[in-house]
């Protein structure tokens, strides 16, 4: 799946035939359709709907969520996302002062459906999430291990794979351990309040945590959300409708709203 998401962002001004795309998976044109129906909830040529550059536009237009009156949850609560429920909680001001030190970070790369993706995880859960995008892998560990660099890093995929396979798999159970400044952890909570298949913007995210005046703060803060996908960073867009940036690269944030789009037309 994500080669052929990779293929039908790479033609989206131009969308492919089923034909040409279930070639290039060498498969035949009705095994592709299903299974990647299967996958995504809806059709490729649908998908590729959900990739155009005026999607974002639609989605702020047909379901913008105002933050105020989402459901909120707390520093220590729950909240149902992707289908897969998420315990949180979130290190202390302190913990995150010593940048890490007496922390043990285990790591290790997973197939993701979108792109090969890295895995962080505390005793706590998961702490961190990344795509390698357009990065090669040991860039996109040292921008990870940079945001803690006083841990201690270890390889151990075996370890954090349960949570890994929950949150990729959407089933189970995922613990997130949220670690960033006390600000970070104010919009990253934020994020987690949006509703799947829904959108918000910078500036909303700024009102809804009583910062009104910090919309770049907020979009820095977006940006270093080290949990990609479970804290759903590609759901803030510019009040424009544009998709803004991605920290994991704009091909990524697309298949992600394109995949919860489908999945919401799918399921209401």
């Amino acid at each position: 799946m994500r080669r052929a998401i990779d293929l039908i962002d790479q033609n989206s001004d131009q969308p492919l035939a089923l034909e040409e795309l279930a070639a290039q998976m060498g498969l035949s044109p009705a095994h592709f359709q299903r299974t990647f129906s299967q996958w995504a909830g809806v059709s490729p040529k649908r998908f590729q709907q959900y990739l155009t550059l005026g999607h974002a536009k639609s989605l702020l237009s047909e379901r913008f969520t105002t933050l105020e009156t989402a459901s909120s949850v707390g520093l220590s609560g729950t909240s149902r996302l992707h289908d897969l429920f998420l315990r949180w909680e979130a290190m202390s001001p302190g913990d995150y002062a010593r940048k890490g030190a007496g922390l043990i970070i285990r790591w290790g790369w997973f197939d993701g459906p979108f792109g090969p993706t890295l895995a962080m995880g505390t005793d706590r859960g998961l702490c961190g999430l990344a795509f390698q995008g357009d990065n090669s892998a040991a860039d996109a560990f040292d921008d990870m291990a940079r945001r803690w660099p006083e841990a201690q890093y270890l390889k151990d995929a075996a370890t954090i794979a349960p949570w890994v396979d929950a949150a990729l798999g959407r089933s189970g159970e995922t613990r997130l351990h949220l670690m960033g400044a006390p600000f970070q952890i104010k919009v990253w909570e934020a994020l987690l309040s949006i509703p799947e298949g829904r959108v918000t913007t910078y500036g909303e995210i700024a009102q809804s945590i009583g910062s009104p005046k910090a919309v770049r703060a907020v979009g820095t803060a977006v940006g270093r959300n080290p949990i990609g996908w479970l804290i759903p960073c590609h759901r803030a867009l510019r009040k424009t409708g544009g998709l803004g940036g991605y920290h994991w690269g704009l091909h990524v944030k697309r298949a992600m709203l394109a995949y919860e789009t489908a999945q919401y037309e799918t399921n209401s």
